[in-house]
């Protein structure tokens, strides 16, 4: 059995080399390093401070430029010392320790007891407690509970003294080193009831061990045990009591842990303009730790340092601009476009660079809620696409960090504010949608905001001008965005939702004259526009550019509207013009179509629809009636002088003309008819290579055609014959 090698795919090929798309691109990316480049070695001057040495004179001075926050080590070890002195050590409550005691002090009632019974002397008791309970009891108090009337009740006595004792717990200390790393005031007792813990805090010196319970233990015999129960009470039950609470050094460890995380480094600051070393005096130690943060603070400065950042920096421009928007977005960028990209992510890292120079004197105000990301990535989201919006939401950002632009706060600012720009218009309609989204940004601003506050512990005080800072940068990216979209969309001829939706309208002047000049032509478009905008929605291509491109479709017939058929009512003007002529007035609505289109102002992808609707096909009917009069006719002359349609929408809008047209021709439709007939037509415009430029699948061909079969059905079902109603008979005395 042999199996088939699958076929290697092959590579991805590199989007086609645009040279001035290129220059520009390049120029943006210069400007953006340069500004990066210069706010890199204006923060600090690179210096060597290999000739200072703690104790020795300093030859020269060493001003800090800029605000410079350090993390005091020493500092920050005592305070960790302290605060882990605090931490109390803790125990754990045995209860298997106490059953074990009970139980062996148990064993030993139950057999003195036995023993009593048995009425022996004194001598032979003792024999047998020493031969059961070997080294444990001296004869003196074994001889006193055995002679005193009330030894049953002293057992028991013990017994309840013993829980007592043990319910209390007895501590096993460790080594006193060990205890004096912690908090020597008290400690922790960590009680253990299944699968609930219970904590409790006693103070060291109401804790019980063996050895100060002999002296304790008369606290828990009971008012009503025997008098002579308290004077052998310690033999008695020494032999029996064990520590039942131990040190859990996992338990503190963990402790420690915890508290470790929540210490706070001890972080000072140097203010610009301080001298750090002074000239002529001698350096302290002080002094040269001031100097190893001049030394971390201006090590981003070293040029090998700027080197590797400008690369990031090229690197994210070239895989941005040249690969992830050709991978991201539905269509090739225009030269446009990419100079819209470009200028914009220059734009941002230069405006970040300006704004990371300004003086806010607080860790509490990230610079980046001073730019408008959410306006530099709500641009190309409407203008361009949302994908290539999220990539700009990530990436923009993340250049501003790695070119330290940024610290860690301003870059989670701005991803927030990106991502949800983004996502707020994926189904934007209405431009008034602007203005909801910049709402909701800068509720997403705040609640970020306050996330960052939060965790950096920022003074109440803070709150408010932060919040209003956020709120408002949110709220101004939608009204700019709502200022600078129409420009935009006419600059880079851009078929934005708004734009179409805008044209769409049926009582734009256009279309209301073409209604009024060929009103056969109207519905005819109408009708298109309906087959085309269902038919591209169940393919996923743009519905919306679909019907607008098939209401002005045939905008050009508004010219000579009597010489289409769809216009005529009984005379029909072609009649009494040869072939040639008649072909020739066909076919100019399609120019007339482009050259009406252009004078409105129509964006470049319905423009397209206007021309390539026909394709370059032939005239059929008047090239077939040319051919009667002369057989070496050419069918060039009677082809229109389009191109094929070059996209899905303009594909579908010829098909839908096509099928709509032939349809209203057939006598008696049926769904059958028309599904027969359709695919005559769609298999036509294939074999003459109509649809070869579309991108149309043969799967989008087939959903295409039962899209136009349910639409056409509907619109040509066949309707009853109404009977018509009888005369009406006069009534009796009344005239007619």
């Amino acid at each position: 059995m042999t199996t088939k090698k699958k076929p290697n795919k092959p590579l991805p090929r590199l989007p086609k080399f645009r040279l001035l798309p290129s220059i520009v691109t390049l120029v943006a990316f210069l400007i953006t390093a340069a500004f990066i480049i210069n706010s890199l070695y204006s923060d600090g001057v690179i210096d060597d401070f290999r000739d200072f040495e703690e104790g020795r004179v300093a030859e020269r001075d060493v001003i800090a430029e800029s605000r410079i926050s350090y993390i005091d080590e020493k500092a920050t070890r005592l305070r960790r010392e302290a605060e882990l002195r605090q931490i109390s050590p803790v125990f754990k409550y045995s209860l298997e320790v106490n059953e074990e005691v009970q139980n062996s002090y148990q064993d030993f009632v139950d057999f003195s007891k036995a023993v009593f019974d048995t009425g022996i002397s004194t001598r032979d008791y003792l024999s047998k407690i020493d031969t059961n309970f070997p080294m444990q009891f001296n004869d003196e108090i074994l001889d006193m509970l055995y002679n005193d009337e009330e030894r049953l009740q002293i057992l028991d006595a013990g017994m309840a003294t013993l829980k007592q004792v043990l319910d209390t717990g007895i501590f096993a200390l460790p080594s006193a080193a060990l205890v004096e790393r912690f908090n020597t005031e008290q400690v922790e007792l960590l009680h253990n009831y299944g699968s609930r813990n219970e904590r409790e805090r006693i103070a060291f010196s109401h804790i019980l061990t063996l050895a100060n319970l002999n002296n304790a233990i008369d606290r828990y015999i009971a008012s009503d045990a025997p008098a002579s129960f308290k004077v052998i009470a310690w033999d008695l039950l020494s032999p029996f009591i064990k520590a039942n609470v131990v040190f859990s050094e996992a338990d503190t460890e963990q402790r420690l842990i915890e508290a470790n995380i929540q210490i706070e480094p001890v972080v000072k600051y140097i203010e610009p303009g301080t001298r750090i070393i002074k000239r002529g005096f001698i350096i302290s130690a002080e002094a040269m730790i001031e100097l190893e943060a001049l030394k971390s603070a201006v090590s981003g400065k070293d040029p090998r340092t700027i080197v590797g950042q400008t690369m990031i920096l090229l690197l994210l421009y070239v895989l941005f601009i040249f690969l992830g928007t050709v991978k991201l977005t539905s269509h090739t960028l225009s030269n446009e476009e990419i100079y819209l990209l470009a200028i914009l992510s220059a734009l941002y890292l230069i405006g970040a660079v300006l704004v990371k120079n300004l003086s806010f004197n607080t860790e509490y105000f990230p610079v980046s809620i001073i730019l408008p990301t959410a306006l530099v990535v709500m641009l190309p989201a409407i203008l361009i696409d949302v994908p290539l919006a999220l990539l700009m939401a990530f990436a923009l950002p993340l250049s501003a960090f790695l070119s330290d632009s940024f610290d860690t706060w301003s870059y989670f600012f701005a991803l927030v504010s990106g991502i949800v720009a983004s996502y707020l218009l994926r189904n934007a309609e209405k431009r008034m949608d602007l203005v909801r989204a910049g709402l909701i940004i800068a509720a997403a601003h705040a609640v970020a905001t306050i996330a960052i506050l939060l965790i950096q512990r920022a003074a109440l005080s803070w709150y408010p001008i932060v919040l209003f800072w956020a709120a408002f940068n949110g709220i101004a990216s939608g009204m700019l965005v709502l200022g600078l979209l129409p420009p935009l969309e006419h600059a880079l001829d851009a078929v934005t939702t708004f734009r179409l939706i805008e044209l769409a309208d049926l009582n734009s002047p256009t279309l209301k004259k073409l209604f009024t000049i060929a009103p056969g032509t109207y519905t005819h478009s109408l009708t298109v526009a309906n087959l085309a905008e269902s038919a591209c929605r169940e393919i996923g291509a743009n519905p919306l550019l679909a019907r607008v491109g098939a209401y002005y479709h045939d905008i050009g017939k508004m010219e000579q509207p009597e010489y289409f058929v769809e216009n005529q009512t009984t005379y029909n003007k072609h009649n009494e013009l040869p072939p040639r002529l008649s072909a020739t007035v066909i076919r100019s609505h399609v120019k007339l179509g482009v050259e009406k289109a252009h004078a409105l102002g129509l964006p470049r992808a319905v423009i397209d629809i206007i021309a390539e609707h026909h394709g370059n096909s032939v005239i059929t009917w008047f090239y077939n009636e040319a051919l009667k009069q002369d057989p070496q006719v050419s069918p060039g002359d009677f082809s229109y002088p389009g191109s094929p349609p070059r996209s899905r929408e303009s594909a579908v809008v010829m098909l839908a003309d096509v099928s709509e047209a032939a349809c209203r021709s057939l006598e008696k439709p049926t769904a059958a008819k028309i599904e027969k007939f359709i695919q005559e037509l769609i298999t036509g415009k294939v074999e003459h290579g109509q649809l070869a430029e579309s991108e149309l699948t043969f799967r989008d061909l087939e959903i295409i055609k039962k899209a136009f079969v349910r639409s056409l059905a509907a619109h040509y079902h066949s309707r009853i014959e109404y009977p018509k109603l009888p005369p009406k008979e006069p009534v009796a005395g009344v005239s007619a």
